[in-house]
């Protein structure tokens, strides 16, 4: 199995006064295509940092990671706009969607900034918005559609480049147990079509699901299991 991720002796250290603060403390960690990985900790345990270093919002301060063979601590800003523009998709606690634009204009959003027709913008923006269930939503802003509506606006939106990973920041953190459910199964129907799911969870029965189980603690990985590996704990 290729691996879509590879982070070697990653550090993430900041400078508060005279200390060096270390979000995350030589990690080492692989994923392959198609993983379902939940990583989980308590609060300040590296698990948003080391997100964000998978996603390209954030450049390790040593280590390299490799992202799709490619080692990114040698790229520029350029490359990396394009990479994270192409290759991963993000879905957020918040949603983050322009609360000027519709749910249509949002999933279209990402197209737009890459240059691709408008005919072609249309054709996809339909799609997901079938998939999604949201087609009776397409002209609506984002205040008026519900918590789950929009974070399904949000992960159409960050599909519709058609990214082969999908990175997920505590994305039922903002709703009611039933929609958070929903998001759940749509996250993983994607996983189930091959697209690569990385979540960041606080919630064990959700983190419980993924394939594979992180857990961080103080900027280390302290532990993983298995799906095989959890049905085998008594």
């Amino acid at each position: 199995m290729n691996s879509q991720i590879e982070l070697r002796d990653v550090s993430r250290v900041y400078h508060v006064g005279d200390e060096d603060v270390y979000a995350l403390n030589q990690v080492d960690v692989t994923i392959h295509e198609g993983d379902y990985v939940s990583i989980m900790g308590p609060s300040g345990s590296g698990k948003s940092s080391l997100l964000n270093i998978m996603g390209l919002l954030d450049t390790p301060t040593q280590g390299h990671y490799f992202l799709q063979d490619k080692d990114i601590t040698l790229m520029n800003e350029n490359q990396l706009a394009k990479m994270r523009q192409h290759a991963i998709g993000f879905v957020f606690q918040s949603f983050h969607l322009i609360p000027r634009l519709t749910a249509e204009e949002n999933i279209a959003l990402p197209m737009v900034l890459a240059g691709i027709e408008k005919s072609e913008r249309n054709r996809r923006v339909k799609q997901a918005l079938k998939e999604m269930d949201l087609l009776n939503r397409a002209t609506h802003l984002s205040e008026q559609l519900s918590g789950g509506q929009r974070q399904r606006v949000a992960i159409a939106r960050s599909t519709i480049m058609q990214p082969k990973i999908i990175l997920a920041d505590e994305p039922t953190g903002n709703l009611d147990q039933h929609s958070g459910r929903e998001i759940i199964d749509v996250l993983e129907t994607l996983n189930h079509n091959g697209i690569t799911l990385i979540m960041v969870t606080h919630d064990l029965a959700v983190g419980d699901r993924a394939k594979r189980q992180i857990k961080m603690v103080d900027g280390k990985i302290v532990d993983e299991l298995t799906a095989i590996a959890k049905n085998d704990v008594p």
